[in-house]
């Protein structure tokens, strides 16, 4: 099941709830006291699943590229394995639905603007994204925000003064730090 999916479930279950609740407002569950929510026992089992695959192992092939890259741009490592991460899961071939293209999934035009001449090169790839990465933490000083814009644009961080309220984005900061944590924690960091 997706992540949206569970949500959406989740959302529905408390859409259930809420109107047994005004149905039966003196009505108390008989549940032994300490027991989890079914919210709380979800949330943790959904945590305990997206931790487990937080920090993917990154491909020997790429791992020095990533680090190069990394060093290159003035970067932290594990924040770039990061946004890969979260964006093709280390496959140069990747796709998205909007044609986003790569490891980094770099949009075309964004791409061009970066020099990058073929999006599924890594190291053209990875090289463009770096330095996009690095344009927007020195544009906004904050890891959550440039990760912010890296998903949903500069245009929509700078519109809300911070992380867009869009579902997507939100979801993707959060998977991304997670990501970037669970690195950090992998090398002692």
């Amino acid at each position: 099941m997706s992540l949206e999916n569970l949500q959406s479930t989740l959302q529905r279950i408390a859409d259930i709830e809420s109107r047994l609740g005004s149905l039966l407002p003196n009505a108390k569950p008989s549940v032994p006291e300490g027991t989890p929510s079914f919210d709380q026992a979800l949330g943790q089992a959904l945590n305990q699943t997206l931790d487990s695959n937080a920090a993917a192992p990154v491909p020997a092939a790429l791992s020095g590229l990533i680090d190069d890259q990394a060093q290159a741009n003035g970067l932290d490592g594990d924040l770039l394995k990061a946004i890969i991460k979260n964006e093709s899961n280390f496959n140069p071939k990747a796709v998205s639905p909007v044609g986003a293209q790569g490891l980094m999934q770099l949009m075309p035009g964004t791409a061009a603007g970066l020099g990058v001449t073929n999006s599924f090169d890594p190291a053209q790839n990875v090289a463009g994204g770096a330095k996009y990465l690095k344009n927007l933490l020195n544009k906004y000083h904050s890891v959550p925000q440039a990760v912010a814009a890296y998903n949903a644009g500069p245009g929509a961080v700078d519109k809300y003064n911070g992380i867009p309220p869009y579902r997507e984005t939100t979801q993707y900061v959060q998977k991304v730090m997670q990501s970037y944590q669970a690195y950090q924690n992998a090398q002692g960091g």
